[in-house]
C-alpha cells in the first residue's frame, strides 16, 4: 500500500508539471486522497470492478492500470488506455476492472449498481466499487441506487470521498445531517465514516465491506473523510474559498507521512527500504512520461472510430 500511495503522489505531481507545460488539459489532482482507493483496492481482484469520478487518477493506479498507458492517455497519445480519446477524465481499462472515470457528477453510481446486478445474475462473487464526492452525495441517483442495491442485496461499495468541497462549495453548505454515512440507515445497509487520511483504517473498513459484498450480504456506504491539497483544477486557487490554517491542518495529517510512520514504528520496513521504494516510484513515473512522449498522436482517420457500437 505504501508503494501504491507513493506512486499516486509522484504520478500526480508529474501530471501537474505536464499540465503546466501545456501538454495536458483539464488536470484534477488527487494529491492528498491517496489512502482512500489504496485501502479499498488492496482487497479487490482484477475481475472486480471500479468506477470513478472526474478526479480518478488515484482510483486507476490503485486498481492496477498501467502507468505508461495512463500518461499516454493524459497526453492524448494513441498508446493510451483509450487511444488518447478519453483524456484525464475518462480513463478506463476493462482488463483491470477499471470501467471508467467520468466527468459527470454522480453518473457512475447507477452504472456501478448495474455492474453489481450483473455479477449477481451471473452468479459470480465479483464486487463493484463506485467512488464519488460529497458533491454527488445528494444526487437523487445515489439514493435510488442505494435503495435498489439494498433490496436486491447487490455486491456494491458506495464510497464517498468527502474532501469537504464540491468544487468551491463547502460541505456544510450542501449536505444536511452530521455525515453522509448516516444516510445508509434509511436504506438498511451499514454506513461507516472513516478517517480517509489513514490507509490502515481504510483497509480495515474495506475488508469488512468487501467480504460482506462477496458473500452475498449486500452493499455498504463508506464515507472517507479526506482532503485535496490542490485546487479543484490546475488554475484554481483554493485560498479563494478556504483558509491557509485549514490547509495546514490537513497537510499535517498527510496520509503518506502517517503510513511511513506506521511502517517504521512497527518495524515492518527500514527507512532505507522505503527510500528504495520512493526511488523506484519516481523512476516508474519517469518511464511513463518517456513512453508517452515517444508515442504518436492518433491519426485523423481515428476521429470517428470507437464512437458507436455496431450491432450488425
Amino acid at each position: 500500500m505504501y508503494r501504491t500511495m507513493v506512486t499516486i503522489r509522484r504520478f500526480e505531481e508529474q501530471s501537474r508539471r505536464e499540465a503546466d507545460a501545456g501538454k495536458l488539459r483539464g488536470m484534477h489532482s488527487s494529491i492528498g486522497q491517496e489512502a482512500v482507493p489504496t485501502g479499498i483496492c488492496a482487497h479487490l481482484r482484477d475481475d472486480d470492478y471500479v468506477l470513478g469520478t472526474h478526479r480518478s487518477h488515484h482510483h486507476c493506479i490503485a486498481k492496477g492500470v498501467d502507468l505508461s498507458e495512463m500518461m499516454a492517455e493524459l497526453l492524448g497519445k494513441s498508446t493510451g488506455t483509450n487511444k488518447g480519446k478519453g483524456g484525464t477524465m475518462h480513463i478506463a481499462d476493462i482488463n483491470k476492472g477499471m470501467l471508467g472515470a467520468n466527468g459527470v457528477v454522480g453518473s457512475n453510481i447507477p452504472v456501478a449498481t448495474g455492474v453489481g446486478l450483473s455479477a449477481k445474475v451471473r452468479g459470480t462473487d465479483q464486487v463493484s466499487v463506485v467512488f464519488f464526492g460529497d458533491g454527488a452525495s445528494s444526487q437523487g441517483v445515489l439514493h435510488e441506487s442505494m435503495n435498489l442495491a439494498s433490496i436486491w442485496k447487490l455486491p456494491v461499495l458506495f464510497v464517498c470521498e468527502n474532501n469537504r468541497y464540491a468544487e468551491s462549495t463547502p460541505y456544510e453548505f450542501t449536505v444536511a445531517g452530521a455525515s453522509v454515512a448516516n444516510r445508509a440507515a434509511g436504506y438498511d445497509m451499514p454506513g461507516v465514516s472513516v478517517d480517509g487520511q489513514d490507509v490502515v483504517e481504510m483497509h480495515e473498513v474495506a475488508a469488512e465491506a468487501v467480504s460482506r459484498a462477496r458473500n452475498g450480504d449486500g452493499p455498504t456506504l463508506i464515507e472517507a473523510q479526506t482532503y485535496r491539497y490542490q485546487g479543484h483544477f490546475g488554475a484554481d486557487d483554493p485560498l479563494g474559498y478556504r483558509t491557509q490554517e485549514e490547509e495546514d491542518y490537513y497537510e499535517a495529517r498527510d496520509c503518506l507521512v502517517r503510513i511511513e510512520s506506521h511502517i517504521l514504528d512497527g518495524g515492518f520496513a527500514t527507512e532505507s527500504e522505503l527510500r528504495t521504494i520512493d526511488e523506484e516510484c519516481v523512476q516508474a513515473v519517469s518511464d511513463a512520461v518517456a513512453f508517452a512522449d515517444d508515442s504518436p498522436f492518433p491519426d485523423s482517420e481515428e476521429l470517428m472510430t470507437d464512437v458507436y457500437v455496431s450491432y450488425a
